[in-house]
């Protein structure tokens, strides 16, 4: 049985495969510190979901429970605020935004295929398929959900 497979649009808006899924809600982000780096070169993160390619300037952000994902530089700033020291731009402490979510708790497993065609996350079930509203679609773990989104709706 092959698993299902979600596309990652790179379009504005939330996509129509997870607006229309069953179970899907909306949630917010908490506005959370995170520690961030911006990628100097090409990289490849590792990540519990999959390895994800980073292109230079993407910001590799490091959550509380050590996990890592990376956001492209165009959307960085509508997602994050640099915290004093921190320049904006630079390496160093964010805050992240309490930026809207549509999310669906997943019973199966799934596959997400990100916006570069390359990059493929593998989600278990009971993980979430979180679309950001921005053109791209995450995987996150029960836990990290329940920290770092409200729901909403």
């Amino acid at each position: 049985m092959t698993q299902p497979l979600f596309h990652s649009t790179a379009r504005r808006g939330f996509s129509t495969e997870v607006s229309t899924y069953p179970g899907r809600i909306l949630a917010r982000k908490r506005a959370l510190e995170v520690d961030v780096r911006f990628a100097t070169q090409p990289c490849a993160i590792h990540t519990r979901e999959g390895t994800v390619q980073a292109h230079q300037g993407d910001a590799i952000v490091t959550g509380r429970a050590g996990e890592q994902w990376r956001v492209s530089r165009a959307h960085f700033p509508e997602k994050y605020r640099a915290l004093p020291p921190t320049v904006e731009g630079q390496d160093g402490r964010y805050m992240s935004l309490t930026n809207s979510i549509m999310a669906v708790p997943m019973s199966g497993g799934f596959e997400v295929l990100l916006a570069d065609g390359l990059s493929r996350l593998h989600g278990k079930p009971g993980d979430w398929l979180v679309d950001y509203g921005d053109g791209s679609l995450g995987i996150v773990a029960p836990g990290i959900f329940a920290a770092t989104y409200e729901i909403v709706g």
